[in-house]
């Protein structure tokens, strides 16, 4: 079994997504907890500058821990996020940025450098540009924990993947990262803070910062905005070995069954990695259904495909398994990002 090493690097691209974001900058501080992220500062380099995309996302979800905090955003926040998400696929940056900033977020494009091509791990991704939506200071990205967007740039959003539990499932995000890299047309959503964080500004309740259970996030507001826009989702999960310890992976379509055709494709994708599969509609899982997540019933409201997908714990940690189970998605999303007629 061999981990990924998380370099610690700054290499960060900005774009000036119109006067309202008048200096998105870069750089290679972090805020006094420790957390991820580049600050926000003069001097940035030219846009597009190349980045190694799974270690800047690494880097950041590196930082996200229990003794993070959290902010519940207002409902004003969560829809200039999701308003300039919106913004950004209809090609108007200016807008997006205008939109972004009421929430004191910017949009920055990246050039993914791929540095795993070189060892034959890559899949053709390098030079790829993609949008990176994020808070606009490390210091408000700390403080707040509202998460990023990533939006591939090769052509229309067709797909998105959902990792609303980076570190607290372990690695998930490496699954989001290798499915926006294997495949055209994808939004990665990422979350910005733990689900056990320490929590502000909450009235309604526990675990506000379990973005998969919460209507009430940023994260939920711009998974919506993309089932709207008749996005199908993926979302990336991960349980502990005793769980279901004679299972790999799990497979759901959460409420609804809009999904079913392509979960069962992905079932079959992943038996050929050799990945042992539970199908939920075939049956009983365990906890691992995905039944309760508020992205999923959107989805189902929406009629447009969603897939709960569990990982172990050992598959999370063996970055050939990574690989194994990424294959077998980008099988779906492949499909997904097919041009429709």
């Amino acid at each position: 079994m061999r981990l990924t090493s998380v370099t610690a690097r700054c290499a960060l691209s900005a774009v000036l997504a119109g006067a309202a974001v008048a200096a998105v900058l870069t750089g290679c501080s972090r805020p006094a907890d420790g957390r991820g992220g580049d600050a926000h500062r003069d001097g940035a380099p030219g846009a597009g500058q190349p980045v190694d995309l799974r270690e800047h996302i690494t880097d950041f979800t590196d930082g996200i821990t229990q003794e993070g905090t959290y902010r519940v955003p207002a409902e004003r926040d969560r829809r200039a996020v999701a308003d300039g998400v919106r913004a950004l696929l209809d090609g108007d940056r200016a807008a997006a940025g205008r939109l972004l900033a009421r929430a004191g977020y910017a949009v920055r494009e990246l050039v993914d450098s791929d540095s795993d091509s070189g060892n034959g791990n890559g899949n053709g991704s390098s030079g790829r540009h993609v949008a990176e939506i994020a808070d606009a200071t490390a210091d408000g990205e700390a403080r707040r924990g509202w998460g990023r967007v990533y939006v591939d740039l090769r052509g229309p959003a067709r797909w998105q993947v959902q990792v609303p539990h980076p570190t607290a499932d372990q690695r998930t995000e490496q699954l989001g990262i290798g499915l926006l890299r294997g495949t055209p047309g994808g939004v990665l959503v990422l979350a910005g803070a733990h689900r056990n964080a320490a929590v502000s500004g909450d009235r309604s309740g526990t675990d506000p910062a379990d973005v998969a259970h919460r209507r009430d996030s940023v994260f939920a507001a711009v998974s919506a905005a993309l089932a709207d826009r008749g996005l199908p989702a993926v979302q990336v999960h991960g349980f502990a070995d005793s769980s279901l310890p004679d299972e790999d992976v799990v497979v759901s379509t959460g409420k609804g069954d809009a999904g079913l055709g392509a979960a069962r494709r992905l079932a079959g994708a992943l038996r050929s990695e050799s990945l042992r599969v539970c199908e939920v509609w075939e049956r009983y899982c365990g906890r691992l259904e995905g039944r309760t997540n508020v992205e999923g019933d959107h989805a189902a409201s929406a009629a447009v495909p969603f897939l709960h997908v569990e990982h172990s714990r050992s598959v999370r940690l063996d970055d050939g398994r990574v690989a194994e189970a990424v294959r077998a998605l980008t099988v779906v999303t492949r499909e997904w990002a097919a041009p429709r007629g």
